[in-house]
């Protein structure tokens, strides 16, 4: 079963945590807000992220693992995090 698309237009959005999967950000701001991303789908457009933290799982962290191995990226920051007891479920 496919997860619904939470759409985000016109927004400022501060302190947050999202994950990234099946979300559309269109002419946001995110400002220091956790971003998590396992592989899904997801879009974004006209869209900044100022002091944001990225958090790789899955199928995602795989890809970046490879990509590590193969020489073609740099080890990135992958250290495992939780999403903040204050952010409730992310969106």
């Amino acid at each position: 079963m496919r997860a619904e698309v939470k759409v985000y237009q016109d927004k400022t959005l501060n302190d947050q945590a999202f994950l990234l999967d099946e979300v559309v950000f269109i002419r946001c701001k995110l400002k220091d807000c956790d971003v998590f991303y396992a592989g899904g789908d997801f879009e974004w457009a006209e869209t900044s992220f100022e002091n944001c933290r990225f958090h790789w799982r899955g199928p995602a962290k795989n890809m970046l693992q490879l990509l590590v191995c193969m020489g073609l990226l740099k080890q990135p920051n992958m250290a495992p995090a939780a999403i903040p007891a204050t952010a409730g479920k992310p969106n």
